[in-house]
């Protein structure tokens, strides 16, 4: 009966870690499509409008991987 109760705790704890995994994947690859919406939308702005908000075309990817990482 021990055995059984071992099993079923060693599932539970595999899918429990096999969710935390999926959900980190999906945290992620939401993150990722946010930076490129974000690089995509800088790259639209005219070289005035950058300027306007303190930027130029050499800083887009930083700025983008600052707002959506924060590093």
């Amino acid at each position: 009966m021990a055995f059984a109760q071992d099993i079923r705790s060693i599932e539970a704890g595999l899918a429990h870690k096999v969710s935390e995994n999926l959900k980190a994947l999906a945290d992620s690859f939401a993150k990722y499509r946010l930076y490129r919406r974000t690089v995509r939308e800088l790259n639209e702005l005219s070289a005035a409008e950058l300027a306007d908000i303190g930027l130029n075309r050499g800083a887009i990817i930083s700025a983008a991987r600052e707002a959506v990482y924060g590093n």
